[in-house]
């Protein structure tokens, strides 16, 4: 500490502001069970009954900011990251605690292999057309 009278100089920054190092976020944790389905474009969609996830004291600021996102619009795991200006690493172990708590379910969207072909499909419709 340095003798200018700001003895609690070192956590804050004035640009930044409070620095909390992300792995106190997270308890430590740098991953979760749930880690395999969450990638950056899985979706996050709030469940219906999670009306009121700040009476909760379980929940860190955080996990009420991820819920309340994805409340009205799904979010991907990459737009909670931006929107809460945490690594994505945080929002993949918070999200995995949203998900036990029954709080969230994640989707996944269709990968492109998986797709019919659209060639394939006007195939079809034309097979069925000259029948």
């Amino acid at each position: 500490m340095s003798g200018d009278g700001q003895g609690s100089s070192h956590w804050f920054d004035d640009e930044a502001g409070p620095v909390v190092r992300p792995y106190a976020m997270t308890r430590g944790r740098t991953s979760h069970d749930a880690q395999h389905r969450l990638d950056l474009i899985a979706v996050v969609v709030t469940e219906p009954h999670a009306d009121n996830p700040e009476a909760d004291p379980s929940l860190s600021p955080e996990h009420v900011g991820i819920v309340e996102l994805c409340r009205d619009i799904p979010q991907s795991v990459a737009e909670l990251a931006a929107a809460l200006d945490l690594p994505v690493g945080v929002v993949r172990v918070l999200v995995g605690d949203l998900v036990d708590e029954e709080l969230v379910h994640v989707s996944r969207p269709v990968p492109p292999a998986e797709l019919v072909d659209e060639s394939i499909l006007r195939d079809v419709i034309n097979g069925l057309r000259a029948l």
